[in-house]
């Protein structure tokens, strides 16, 4: 029986050429550049070139691009080029990259204590929000170790906020202890009383 050779399907999609992706990702115009942080995760040094390009990429619709791609890579080095972003001036900034290390929430575990106790209050702040994704378990810890220590109440209210959704029962004396030592900031005290009843409630819940 002859070897008949299959044709190759006409709407194959061909693997994007590396040296013209990371070419564009820089050079190109905004409809170039967005389309290449798309195939950048395809090609090899991909998410050195994305991060590199997150400096200078002024187009918010690139930038949303570049936040995307270096989260489907999703690797340490990825994590390092999207940190950096949480201390920006720029909201829009600091949301993208936020988004983007909830994408890869995993990867970035390792980083969340230095993050949650991070000079920079704001950053701290923004750390809460990650712990939201982790198992509660580990969210509690990480987060009543926060609150042992926070000095800025906004950064309390953060923490207490992602408790109130995942907080385990061990959170109790902690959010006690905040409470009294932040006595007399009536938007915490609050927080921190809605969330230890909601804590109660689901904890004596019966399991199935």
């Amino acid at each position: 029986m002859p070897l008949i050779r299959k044709p190759t399907p006409s709407n194959a999609i061909p693997s994007p050429d590396p040296a013209t992706v990371l070419t564009a990702l820089v050079n190109g115009t905004d409809d170039e550049r967005w389309a290449a942080a798309r195939a950048a995760p395809a090609v090899p040094g991909g998410v050195d070139a994305l991060g590199g390009a997150l400096a200078t990429e002024r187009n918010a619709r690139v930038r949303e691009a570049i936040f995307t791609a270096l989260s489907r890579i999703g690797t340490a080095r990825s994590v390092e080029w999207v940190l950096p972003w949480l201390r920006s001036d720029d909201a829009n900034l600091r949301t993208g990259a936020l988004d983007a290390l909830r994408a890869m929430t995993s990867v970035v575990v390792p980083q969340l204590p230095q993050l949650l106790h991070d000079p920079d209050a704001d950053v701290r702040l923004l750390a809460c929000e990650l712990a939201r994704n982790l198992p509660s378990e580990d969210a509690t810890r990480l987060l009543c170790g926060l609150l042992e220590s926070e000095l800025e109440p906004n950064v309390c209210a953060a923490a207490v906020e992602v408790l109130a959704e995942v907080g385990g029962p061990e959170a109790l004396p902690i959010l006690e202890r905040c409470a009294a030592r932040f006595r007399g900031t009536a938007f915490l005290e609050f927080s921190i009383r809605i969330t230890a009843d909601r804590i109660r409630a689901h904890s004596s819940q019966p399991r199935e």
